[in-house]
Parts: C-alpha cells; structure tokens; sequence
C-alpha cells in the first residue's frame, strides 16, 4: 500500500510540475529601430514602469499589472495595449513609421495587433474633413458603416476577454459621440474666416534662417500645424506632398509648422531630412501662441489664408480630402 501511494504522489508531482501555471506578471521584451529614447513607458493614468532601452533598440523588463487598458509611451510617440498578467509579449517597430510598424508577437498578440490595426483602420475611414464636409445624411452614414467595420475587426479576434470586448463597444459609441459633436461645432459660422491671421514670428527654417507669416505675403498660404509624434500628422506626408508638387509654381505656399517639444529639435530636422519633406519647414521653438490663437486643441490642423494675410479658411481640408483641390480651384490658385 506504501508503494502504491509513493507512486500516486511521484505521479502527482510529476503532473504538477509539468502543468505550466500562468505567471503572475507580464513579460514585454522587443526590438525598436531608430530609438529615440533611452526607455519605454507604460502608464494608466500614472507611470506604472519604465523600460530601459539599450543603445541597440533592445529592451526585456516584466511588470506586474491588474487586466485592464495601458498606453505605452516611446518618447512623444504613443500606443494603446492591452495586458494582463500571464502576457509573453515581444514588440517591434520602427518609431520612423510608429503607427504602420508597430507589431507584437507572443501570448496577448492578438488583442494588441488588433489595437494597432484599429488605429489605422480609423486614419483610413474616418477622414475627418470629408466627414465634416458632407451633408447631414452622408455624415451619418459614413460614420454608421465606419462604426460597423470597427465591430467587424473586433469580432475577428480570437479569445478576447469579454470585459475588452465591452470596453470597446463602449469606446465605439464614445467615438461616434464625439464626430456627432465635431460635426454640429464645424456647421457653426467660424470665428476666424475673412478675418487678418493671427501671426507667428522668426521660427526656425530648416532650409537656414527664420521665417514670419508677414514674409509670406502676396501668396496664398496653407498651413500645416503638426509634430514629428502625431501618427495622423505623418499619414498626410504623403498627400501633402502630392498636392505641393500639383501647386508647383503657383502662387501659393505649403508652410509645415512644428509644434515639437524643444527636445524634439533633433527628431525634427532628422524627419525633414529623412521623409525628404517639401514646401517650407519650420520649427516653432515650442511657441504655441500661434496655435493657441486659432485655438487649435487638435493636430493635424490645416490654415488656408489669402494674399493679403486675411483667413479664407482655418480648418482646411487636410491633403488627402478631395475638398482641398477644390477650393484652390475654386480660388484660382
């Protein structure tokens, strides 16, 4: 009976330790090309850890969390996941196209992917200026069928905690919420149209010296007010570059204006050199009182104003919206 009972608890603890128990933290380990910090911070509310990040993009730490929503800082640039404890997660990304690269491997990959792809998916359906621009019935069907894809993407991911997926849902209707909001502000006369411009004064040009808004009349000038951490901002890129080389020659300027922080100096003029941005480059030293003069809450922001410094519009549509040609066809320009 002795032998028996030996070989039941041999047994026993055989099976014990080859069960994997869930561990009682998160692992988040990866890779970062072009780093621009020396750490990763994942905070709720308050900083819950700081990841050192080696000279090589590298990075491995453990934390331990309640279940719930994060964002995940890497310098200005920013990222919603989701963890809980149990989580084995290796991340990459490139922090040059920080919303298209970042990517995660491992136990809780599914639910973070989904997060980044939601992220684009939203750059990619919600084109804010078309939505504003649009009558009231187009408004409301674009964003129905928008909210729908959304659902459509969540439904697709495997094993999703039920307290995620109501998170969500609610975070969806939240959104709607806020576009209904934006769009009866936007059908409201604006404070500023036909109105002398607010000014900005000696920012910093890339391509040498400084530039005002006064050094500019006689043109047309369309402003673009962003930073080097707005993944929005950095999905025009592209447009914008396609409608600077279609004006080329008009009498017209594309003035890109950078909000940056001043220790961001560096991560600017390294991206104007790299994404070989057009038209003219300025730095706003962490100046904000130009954008606190349109009381810009909000980038991407796009400021059209006319030859004589007067504002034609300054909530323009952004470069990728088909409304943008349009009113420089409709100007002549």
């Amino acid at each position: 009976m002795k032998k028996l009972a030996c070989v039941l608890l041999v047994a026993i603890a055989f099976v014990s330790c080859n069960k994997e128990e869930k561990k009682d933290y998160v692992t988040l380990s990866g890779k970062i090309t072009n780093p621009t910090s020396d750490s990763l911070v994942v905070a709720q509310n308050a900083i819950i850890k700081s990841i050192k990040v080696n000279p090589d993009g590298s990075f491995s730490d453990t934390l331990n969390v309640a279940s719930g929503n994060y964002v995940l800082f890497d310098g200005q640039e920013q990222a919603n996941v989701y963890l809980e404890n149990g989580y084995d997660l290796r991340l990459t990304m490139d922090t040059n196209e920080f919303d298209e690269t970042i990517k995660f491997e491992g136990i809780g990959e599914d639910v973070n992917n989904y997060l980044a792809e939601k992220v684009l998916l939203q750059e990619r359906l919600l084109d804010y200026d078309d939505l504003m621009a649009s009558s009231k019935t187009e408004f409301e069907n674009k964003l129905n069928s928008s909210i729908e894809e959304f659902k459509s993407l969540l439904t697709a991911v495997p094993s999703v905690d039920a307290a995620f997926v109501k998170n969500e849902n609610i975070s969806f209707g939240m959104l709607k919420e806020k576009l209904k909001l934006e769009y009866s502000k936007n059908s409201k006369p604006s404070l500023f149209n036909g109105k002398a411009a607010p000014k900005f004064n000696d920012y910093e040009n890339y391509a040498g010296g400084s530039t005002s808004l006064d050094d500019l009349k006689g043109k047309y000038v369309y402003i673009d007010l962003w930073a080097t951490w707005c993944g929005p901002c950095k999905a025009e890129i592209p447009a914008l570059k396609r409608v600077e080389k279609a004006y080329h020659g008009k009498n017209i300027a594309f003035v890109s204006i950078s909000l940056d922080s001043p220790n961001a100096y560096d991560k600017w003029k390294s991206m104007v050199k790299e994404k070989e941005l057009t038209g003219v480059q300025l730095y706003a030293k962490g100046d904000q009182k130009f954008a606190r003069d349109f009381k810009v809450n909000t980038i991407p922001r796009f400021i059209l104003i006319d030859p004589n410094g007067i504002v034609v519009n300054d909530n323009a549509p952004r470069p990728s919206s088909k409304q943008l040609t349009k009113i420089f066809d409709r100007l002549e320009i």
